[in-house]
């Protein structure tokens, strides 16, 4: 009898760590649910914040860009020549420009050594 009564315990402990097994199994499972779904909202979230602070960014770049190309609108609209003056007076400008930057270039080249002979 007492073999018997060791028997119907073991089976009944046996019994009650498999149901407490199956309740933490439970339990797991459903915290991780709750885990993903809170992940899952979370990640909603940033993407939203993310999308929203590029449409921001887009939004003030295309409105500096804008400001940037009426400024240089008016600068260049403000270089043109005010009478027929002007164009000769430009070329001259620009050949000068070109004429102290070639020398420039040449002094730099003589500098390093990489001028030509004779200079």
């Amino acid at each position: 009898m007492a073999s018997r009564d060791l028997s119907y315990r073991a089976g009944e402990t046996k019994g009650q760590a498999e149901g407490k097994a199956n309740q933490t199994m439970v339990a797991t499972k459903e915290k991780a649910q709750e885990t993903g779904e809170a992940a899952k909202g979370i990640t909603s979230r940033a993407a939203q914040s993310v999308k929203e602070s590029k449409d921001q960014t887009g939004s003030y770049l295309s409105e500096k860009t804008g400001v940037v190309k009426e400024k240089a609108s008016e600068a260049a609209e403000s270089a043109k020549p005010k009478d027929q003056a002007g164009p000769g007076i430009l070329q001259q400008t620009g050949e000068r420009v070109k004429n102290m930057a070639q020398s420039a270039a040449d002094a730099v080249k003589n500098t390093v050594g990489m001028g030509k002979e004779g200079e």
